[in-house]
């Protein structure tokens, strides 16, 4: 009833899909995982907004030279249109944009240098719980020699330094304007008793700014310079390797300026695909489930 058995792609479905018919100026790349972790790598035109029309290629693995072999098979012709392709700071993506869309301008997703910001103040905090950790096992110790009963510090709202590091994740990922009362108090708390995260939880926030006020790609590069002052002067280990990560790519971050474009689009056709494979409680067959995708988003 679902015409699979005369499906003309069925041959080599799991190795490849590609629709030239869908072919845009300004497309995403991504890689998603399909099934037991197997990684796809996908390409989307922006403007069908993740609807029909939106499949381009989706193809086995994410190996450049596998993915560039296929790429190839659509039009030259259809591929020196393409005039901006949003990507993230993978080189094997990098290199796939170069060798199939020689016209187009890469594009680095703001989301994925933000995250890696992010990370950086992440780690910051973990450093610091496990610290909080071991003092709290050696006073448990000490306190096992002496036979005293241990009593943990608590601070102002009445939870422990641990307990503080742990609860305060989710806010240091959000801009400080959308803290709730609680996350608030917690947030001052914390900065109080460690200052260096405060300092890092700043520069992300200074980076989310940049990317947030900045119109122009000209101030936005001036912006990043002083970014990067303020992270040499921080003398965070982790935030240096951020800056040198964000400095090797960062003709293509600035790119962003020019129509603030991201993979805002990859990312939601992503979460289609996963969330139609969790509705079918997982893939048991998937030249099937391409065929599903076909069908809806070709």
């Amino acid at each position: 009833m679902s015409d699979f058995k005369e499906w003309k792609q069925r041959e080599s479905p799991e190795e490849f899909l590609i629709y030239p018919k869908n072919i845009g100026k300004f497309l995403s790349i991504d890689e998603t995982a399909m099934s037991n972790g197997e990684l796809y790598t996908i390409v989307t035109n922006k403007s069908a907004k993740g609807k029909r029309g939106s499949l381009v290629a989706m193809i086995k693995g994410t190996k450049a030279d596998t993915v560039i072999n296929h790429l190839l098979k659509l039009p030259s012709s259809l591929r020196r249109k393409v005039q901006e392709i949003t990507l993230d700071m993978a080189s094997t993506m990098i290199l796939i944009c170069e060798h199939v869309f020689p016209k187009a301008v890469q594009v680095t997703d703001r989301f994925h240098v933000q995250k890696l910001v992010y990370d950086a103040v992440q780690r910051l905090r973990v450093e610091y719980r496990w610290e909080a950790l071991e003092l709290e096992n050696e006073q448990l110790d000490k306190a096992k020699l002496t036979g005293k009963n241990y009593k943990s510090v608590l601070l102002e709202n009445g939870e422990t330094a641990k307990q503080l590091l742990a609860r305060s994740r989710y806010l240091l990922f959000k801009h400080f304007s959308k803290w709730t009362v609680n996350q608030q108090q917690r947030a001052s708390i914390l900065f109080e008793h460690y200052p260096d995260l405060q300092k890092a939880y700043q520069l992300s926030i200074d980076l989310f700014t940049i990317y947030q006020n900045t119109k122009i790609k000209g101030v936005a590069y001036t912006k990043l310079a002083r970014w990067y002052e303020d992270v040499e002067q921080s003398g965070f280990k982790t935030f240096k390797t951020v800056k040198r990560t964000i400095q090797q790519h960062y003709r293509s971050i600035l790119n962003y300026f020019d129509n603030r474009s991201t993979n805002a689009s990859a990312e939601s056709f992503n979460a289609k695909i996963k969330a139609f494979r969790s509705q079918f409680r997982g893939v048991r067959n998937i030249d099937f489930f391409l065929f599903r995708i076909e069908k809806l988003f070709s």
